[in-house]
């Protein structure tokens, strides 16, 4: 649809709906933002990589003929991945899209409504900022941020737009996961005394592209530009492809996996960061040449910031040489536990009656409750990744048209980083780290942390 087209399609129903505006309380101009329902929404891909491919894609194309969403080009520096990306989403959607050499070619285009950011994870707040300064709703891959400075200009930029923004932390669309938040958020959980986080695998591959990285030249991409704000390297493909391996680039393993995990955390009870992070570990198995750690322990602190009042810790470890990808998340209370491997409540470790009739106290026993009984459940948590992206993508497009919240907005990926640039801050220094909340930066010794 040509963009005359589409402005006389939204002047119009503007125009007729004038009298309704009034008795809803909405402006002309806040009802004109509105995508209407037979008005095709054109998104543009900003990095064709293995995650677009393999998850987002697919789960593009489970909602996309139903809310009439399409897609129109796809921006890649790197000749060979633009041009099979151009390709692979022609033959999926049926007609020619365009290739665009970077991002400025992609929002030259007319009538670009929306794109899907899936690049290097240290990119991600910046094509964030470079899509809605151009009118453009996102929905962007985490981590959201690697840097403070990031994360706040991404933060700021979006919230200064009207753009619908989804983060990509998929868990905020699990009905296992959504029905968890409100059985704590009730209080039928009772206070959260400790969380469990774990994401174990044996592969030695993960995060490595040697055929890629035998193929690419300096000559085929643009290097400076894939750099952004980051220190100047010399090129090397390693860090171009297996940036996740490669701080600054990445911070691995808590930006990979534990940003997932750590934004349930804070979704289910309303905290925004942890008090404190402590992080060890190192590379004790795949020496291959990477910087970010193979095997990592994390302890963050939570609570109010009084220390007498209530709080919690969370641990989360990390190990790339054993394990089956069955990422665990419990949490515990008093009265038992919430399991989502399982997906259940339980009084797995609850204060019994012998221990408390011992102090005097009431036994404190949460029921044996399965997430299905209270929600009914997609899939388990650990079972229906691709349903949950789906599910994630397909509440981005809905949200697009109704210009509602998403169910993880900038703000879910703004706590998330902040999370994760603590840990990654323990792990650079060997310090434990905290947050200054006034000045919103990440502090080691004293001193705010850098990369």
């Amino acid at each position: 649809m040509d963009k005359s087209r589409r402005k006389f399609i939204k002047n119009s129903a503007i125009a007729a709906a004038g009298t309704y505006l009034g008795t809803v309380g909405m402006s002309a101009k806040s009802y004109g933002n509105i995508i209407g329902a037979n008005d095709r929404v054109r998104v543009g891909v900003v990095g064709f990589s293995d995650r677009f491919k393999d998850a987002l894609m697919p789960s593009f194309l489970k909602s996309n003929k139903e809310l009439n969403f399409d897609i129109v080009g796809v921006s890649d520096l790197w000749s060979y991945r633009r041009d099979l990306g151009v390709n692979h989403i022609k033959g999926l959607i049926g007609h020619d899209i365009k290739a665009c050499r970077n991002n400025d070619e992609l929002y030259a285009m007319k009538d670009l409504d929306a794109v899907i950011v899936s690049t290097a994870d240290f990119q991600h707040a910046l094509h964030t900022i470079e899509a809605v300064n151009a009118g453009c709703d996102v929905y962007c891959e985490k981590p959201f941020a690697e840097t403070m400075a990031d994360n706040r200009a991404a933060l700021k930029a979006v919230k200064a737009s009207k753009q619908i923004v989804q983060i990509g932390s998929q868990r905020r669309s699990g009905k296992n996961y959504q029905a968890a938040a409100d059985f704590i958020q009730q209080g039928k959980f009772g206070d959260i005394t400790m969380v469990e986080l774990s994401w174990n695998v044996n592969q030695p591959g993960r995060w490595r592209r040697p055929d890629l990285v035998a193929k690419i030249k300096e000559q085929d991409t643009d290097w400076k530009r894939f750099l952004l704000n980051r220190p100047f390297e010399e090129w090397d493909p390693r860090k171009y492809l297996e940036y996740r391996l490669f701080w600054p680039y990445s911070s691995g393993m808590p930006g990979q996996w534990m940003s997932h995990q750590i934004d349930t955390v804070h979704w289910f009870t309303g905290l925004k960061h942890p008090r404190s992070v402590a992080a060890n570990g190192g590379i004790y198995q795949w020496r291959d040449g990477r910087r970010n750690w193979d095997t990592t322990t994390a302890v963050f602190d939570y609570g109010p910031q009084d220390n007498q009042e209530k709080g919690f810790q969370v641990v989360f470890t990390s190990r790339m040489h054993n394990g089956d990808e069955k990422p665990a998340e419990i949490y515990y209370s008093n009265g038992g536990e919430l399991n989502l491997i399982t997906n259940t409540v339980s009084p797995n470790g609850g204060l019994s009656e012998k221990h408390a009739a011992a102090m005097q106290m009431k036994a404190n026993l949460l029921p044996n409750i399965k997430l299905a009984e209270l929600v009914k459940v997609d899939a388990a948590a650990n079972a229906g990744a691709d349903d949950l992206v789906s599910n994630h993508m397909r509440n981005w497009m809905e949200c697009i048209r109704s210009r509602e919240q998403t169910h993880a907005p900038v703000e879910a990926g703004y706590y998330h980083s902040i999370a994760n640039i603590m840990t990654n801050a323990s792990v650079r220094t060997g310090y434990k780290a905290t947050f200054n909340e006034a000045t919103q930066e990440v502090m080691v010794n004293g001193k705010v942390f850098e990369y």
